[in-house]
């Protein structure tokens, strides 16, 4: 069954190595490459995720809107096509609790009634802040107990340092990645003819 898992190892490969540590003495020590072996093992058994993304419809965006899209995350998410696309290339990053977050806060943000803040308040950090959350955020420990002790009496402004760090994350990590893929380069705005 070694194949199923690390299709280029070979059984009889198995068997020539040895993890006995004794045999190493004489030999010179390898490079550790334990990180380039593994990304080089999920690479052969996990298929390439990008190309199998589609862009979400319509998938003809005009030059300007592409061009838009390129200047800044800010008018890329001002643009309801820019927003979904972008959402979908942050789906198949594995990091969409980050859009989902920033989406919840705009929405909360434009919450009047107390009560319907309060909900949202608790339902947002259930969700994003609390630790092991099922889309917990990446924010620091200090950003998150203020948010717990503000969610008690919540107010538009609860949320805001903890969007301006998911803000930044997206904006420095995901949109450079997003503008070099293929979704948005091949897919959405063909910038490559």
């Amino acid at each position: 069954m070694p194949g199923l898992f690390f299709p280029q190892t070979h059984p009889a490969q198995l068997k020539e190595s040895s993890c006995n540590p004794s045999d190493e003495k004489g030999q010179k020590k390898k490079p550790k490459t334990f990180g380039m072996d593994l990304k080089t093992c999920l690479r052969s058994i996990l298929p390439h995720l990008e190309s199998n993304i589609t862009a979400p419809k319509p998938t003809k965006v005009s030059a300007d809107d592409c061009n838009k899209w390129s200047q800044s995350l800010e008018k890329l998410l001002e643009s309801q096509a820019g927003l979904a696309v972008f959402k979908a290339f942050l789906k198949s990053e594995y990091s969409d609790e980050n859009i989902q977050f920033w989406l919840a806060c705009e929405d909360y943000k434009r919450t009047k009634s107390p009560g319907q803040m309060a909900s949202k308040a608790q339902k947002i950090f259930e969700e994003f802040v609390q630790e092991d959350s099922s889309k917990e955020i990446n924010i620091d420990f200090h950003t998150r107990d203020t948010i717990s002790k503000k969610k008690e009496d919540p107010t538009p402004s609860c949320f805001d340092e903890a969007q301006k760090i998911v803000y930044g994350l997206m904006e420095r990590d995901s949109y450079p990645r997003f503008l070099k893929s293929e979704i948005y380069q091949n897919h959405v705005c063909k910038t490559k003819d």
